[in-house]
């Protein structure tokens, strides 16, 4: 899927399912990591991450979509667009819009630094690096050392 058939699929959407045009851009933006796309205020444009058609498919863009077409509607009607708000929960429970979309990559793999409780030896995994001066151990209030 290329970023004109993107824009198709998200105009059909839209019409199909809002009863409402799409007359922004929809496209897909690759340096998008943790997210399966959003919605940008300022330019009403969706933004879609590539690696969520890659690795799921159509049927996983057509959910991202229909979501990110939550926010673009309500928030062009002055309606609240955000996840809190009751207009949003309504709208996406009538449109069968999720709330979130399938992981990528899941916790494991981004795992970088290991720590082990020199007193209870519990082991912490943690993707970002943790200050061992501060932290201790949540079981025992151990010291944590870093085994990599």
């Amino acid at each position: 899927m290329n970023n004109k058939e993107l824009q198709r699929l998200t105009e059909s959407i839209s019409e199909n399912l809002f009863n409402k045009k799409f007359k922004h851009k929809a496209y897909f933006n690759n340096r998008l990591r943790t997210t399966g796309g959003r919605y940008l205020l300022k330019s009403h444009n969706i933004e879609v991450n590539n690696k969520q058609f890659e690795t799921y498919g159509t049927k996983a863009v057509i959910d991202i979509i229909k979501h990110e077409l939550c926010h673009y509607h309500l928030h062009l009607e002055g309606k609240g667009y955000q996840h809190r708000d009751k207009d949003f929960k309504e709208l996406s429970r009538i449109t069968g819009a999720p709330r979130y979309c399938s992981a990528i990559t899941n916790y494991e793999d981004r795992v970088k630094h290991v720590y082990q409780c020199n007193h209870c030896g519990t082991e912490f995994k943690r993707i970002r690096k943790v200050n061992t001066q501060k932290m201790v151990c949540g079981v025992c209030s151990g010291k944590l050392i870093e085994i990599c």
